[in-house]
């Protein structure tokens, strides 16, 4: 279907649903509700916004919900009297076990209050009053039973299983239904731009399924108008160059399995559809992933410190950090529609994420990533009690996920029996035992299968700690971060009946806030680091004696060691990597990292044209001959 025009079928559809409701049409671009107003009885905020954006509350339905294990009965009616010119949605929340009479008195209580506001202004002209107090009559009955419900409570009631209830207010008849399709909240992002993806910021659904709901796109020049003009289908629409200066407006209509359609919720945006910067230098390393890897040896690996919001949102950070970046560009509304883009055209069968907020993780990232189109897993790994932390995303086309692990390494070092060896000798000095157990570095793990293959990978993913004193700590941190990754190989090789060694081979993601001159990097590709090494002495107090260390794995780094994988004005040095094991694996590209040259276009990063403070890095590794296929 094109961008502009609703196709004839889905138009006519919505025009009998609108009319339905009462509902006036204006174009096939367009449609108009009339203005009601809300009564509202102990809601919450969050309802209170979503049924003022309900455009098609029926007048002939009462809607009554009660979420699994909760005893709150929602209830929703939109009454009309056309003679006290009175539209009104009233809605109430009440408890199931609560009688029906006292629920019914309160609604009762409730439309006399709207009834006498009324009364009260007719009464101001000449006009007669038409409707006393003692003729509101609220009454809950069916037609096929003469049992009153006014002693029952709600849970009784249905519990009997009676068809066919209704609701009597006063002139109006209201059928009801229970637990209908329905929307909890709905939101646009505050920020949109061309040729990125838009999406709800939030569309919670309460017994319905995205797969059997409807949602339309429309666009106008002011969002007050009428005059709307439809543009897309679907929860996902990426706005054109055609769009920019244009409001959007989202149209839902919840469904479920069953068939059943709830009532339309729509969202108008505060924004318009801005232009986007003209070139963007994650365009051009786009150039060198354009498609995905299909052959079941190669896989394309991306690792990528995203800047949390949770750092970027404050004065610190845009008065002292980043003071060259316009603070509307540090906004994450407007950095996620960059990094999700950059990081889909990666077209990667593997995603190692750090700094990864939890609200991204949770609504953007499941939102692109795990919809059905890219069909990514994701695992998020909090840092502690911190609101950001790393995440792991895979195809689930690739791999099959055979378990994943979270270790929070403060916490755990001293607890672990892999650990006593090294934590032994570090724990005799107070200070530096109290400095590493108080982190709330988190390691990450993923075992996965390679489809269709006796190959297997183990991912590990990590963000360690970032003070420039604590050379010491990081080292020890990744000491006992490869311990623990050795002990799971170990366990998967033996759990798993893994006969070949080399069809499980290690890659070791993140940002390890280590340049290649420290121990890290050392330790990694030289796999041993002597107890005189220089980061020992990072800090004098917390100061690491006599302890060497030793690792393993044969391993690389699949980029090698770029002059800058961070780049700010106070700092700027290479700190991410790709480690990968050497004789499981060989590289068959990697990325070319932006230019100095590019990244000083705007004084340092983050900047309107890159979204971070870190660059993402992306290889392609393949296994060596020798592994089963």
């Amino acid at each position: 279907m094109t961008t502009n025009k609703l196709t004839t079928k889905l138009y006519t559809q919505i025009q009998q649903r609108l009319a339905c409701a009462g509902f006036r049409a204006v174009s096939s671009a367009g449609f108009v509700s009339h203005k009601t107003k809300t009564t509202t009885n102990r809601w919450s905020s969050n309802q209170i916004r979503a049924l003022k954006k309900m455009s098609n509350i029926d007048m002939d339905k009462v809607y009554m919900r009660n979420a699994a294990e909760s005893k709150e009965l929602n209830i929703v009616f939109r009454y009309v009297n056309e003679t006290l010119k009175i539209d009104r949605e009233f809605n109430f929340n009440r408890q199931m076990d609560e009688q029906i009479e006292g629920i019914l008195t309160r609604i009762q209580g409730n439309v006399q209050k709207q009834m006498e506001k009324k009364q009260k202004k007719k009464g101001k002209s000449n006009e007669p009053v038409v409707v006393g107090s003692s003729e509101i009559n609220v009454k809950l009955y069916s037609e096929n039973h003469d049992l009153n419900f006014n002693n029952l409570t709600f849970t009784e009631l249905l519990d009997k299983n009676i068809s066919g209830i209704k609701l009597r207010v006063v002139d109006a008849t209201f059928d009801m239904v229970f637990n209908p399709p329905w929307i909890l909240s709905l939101k646009l992002p505050k920020c949109m731009l061309a040729g990125f993806v838009v999406y709800p910021t939030a569309c919670e659904l309460q017994f319905a399924e995205r797969e059997h709901s409807n949602g339309t796109w429309f666009k106008a020049k002011q969002s007050q108008t009428t005059e709307w003009e439809a543009c897309g289908e679907g929860f996902h629409y990426i706005p054109t160059a055609e769009d920019i200066g244009y409001y959007l407006k989202f149209v839902v209509t919840p469904g479920n399995g069953k068939g059943a359609k709830g009532p339309v919720v729509e969202e108008i945006s505060k924004t318009t559809v801005q232009a986007a910067p003209e070139l963007f230098p994650f365009e051009g390393r786009h150039r060198h992933t354009p498609d995905y890897l299909i052959a079941s040896n190669e896989l394309r690996v991306v690792t990528y410190n995203l800047l949390a919001d949770y750092y970027a949102d404050s004065d610190y950070s845009r008065k002292t950090l980043f003071p060259y970046c316009p603070p509307k560009y540090l906004e994450i509304d407007y950095r996620k529609q960059l990094f999700i883009k950059e990081i889909v055209g990666y077209k990667a069968d593997l995603i190692c994420l750090q700094e990864v907020d939890q609200k991204i993780f949770d609504i953007d990232f499941k939102e692109i990533l795990g919809g059905p189109s890219l069909n990514y897993h994701g695992i998020m790994a909090p840092k502690g009690t911190c609101a950001e932390g790393v995440a792991i995303f895979v195809r689930k086309s690739r791999f099959e996920l055979v378990e994943s692990q979270v270790l929070h390494l403060g916490s755990k070092i001293p607890k672990l029996p892999i650990f006593e060896s090294l934590w032994n000798k570090i724990k005799i000095n107070e200070q530096l035992a109290s400095r590493i157990c108080d982190r709330s570095t988190t390691l990450q793990t993923c075992l996965l299968k390679i489809k269709d293959t006796n190959r297997y990978i183990l991912v590990a993913n990590t963000h360690l700690y970032f003070h420039p004193d604590a050379d010491h700590i990081r080292l020890l941190q990744m000491a006992f971060s490869i311990t623990y990754v050795e002990h799971l190989l170990k366990e998967a090789v033996k759990d798993l009946k893994i006969s070949n060694p080399q069809d499980i081979g290690l890659i070791f993601c993140g940002d390890f806030n280590s340049v290649p001159e420290c121990g890290i990097y050392k330790l990694m590709t030289e796999q041993f680091v002597d107890k005189d090494f220089v980061d020992w002495r990072s800090n004098a107090e917390q100061a690491v004696s006599n302890v060497e260390l030793t690792q393993p794995f044969e391993m690389a780094s699949a980029c090698g060691t770029p002059e800058f994988t961070n780049f700010t004005t106070l700092f700027a040095a290479c700190l991410d990597y790709i480690f990968y094991q050497k004789d499981r694996f060989e590289v068959m590209q990697y990325v070319p990292l932006p230019t100095e040259e590019q990244l000083k276009v705007n004084s340092a990063i983050p900047s309107v044209v890159i979204p971070s403070d870190h660059v993402a890095l992306i290889a392609d590794l393949r296994f060596k001959t020798g592994s089963s296929a």
